[in-house]
């Protein structure tokens, strides 16, 4: 009788399957994401996917872009926070406005660099109105989520 074993991870699988366990939030995220972007892709004419693997890729494409930007917004944020003078909470107001912006616009060029024709999620406002789809309903699914309870 032969014992039945598990197959053993590879080594560089490992490090993901570590990463993953420790960052829950980051896998609902993409969860989201890909739930909206299958939406938009139903519901807007604009935003298109050939098929299903393509809009989960999207999905952690612009999960790993977002999370770019969030980070730059809080740091142009912090920026605007610490600015003293008049000159340089407008310099950080107009970065924040670049930031914004320029960041729907980087979004499309990556989607359009990864994978050409075969995903578009159409022109300046449907990307934006689903960026802030996206941003919304991760919001409300971490906070539907989120243990209101004290821990003691």
């Amino acid at each position: 009788m032969t014992a039945e074993r598990e197959p053993v991870a590879s080594a560089s699988a490992r490090p993901v399957r570590t990463w993953l366990r420790s960052r829950p939030a980051d896998v609902v995220d993409v969860f989201v994401y890909v739930v909206v972007l299958n939406l938009a892709i139903e519901y807007v004419p604009a935003v298109l996917s050939e098929s299903f693997t393509l809009s989960l890729l999207t999905a952690v494409l612009l999960k790993v872009a977002l999370e770019l930007v969030l980070r730059l917004k809080g740091r142009v944020l912090a920026l605007f926070h610490a600015a003293t003078s008049r000159r340089g909470k407008v310099a950080a107001g107009v970065a924040l406005w670049v930031v914004a912006a320029g960041s729907k616009l980087v979004v499309l060029a990556l989607v359009d660099l990864v994978f050409g024709d075969a995903v578009s999620l159409g022109g300046f406002l449907p990307v934006t109105l689903l960026v802030v789809a996206l941003l919304v309903s991760r919001a409300a699914v971490r906070r539907l989520l989120d243990d209101p309870r004290p821990s003691t």
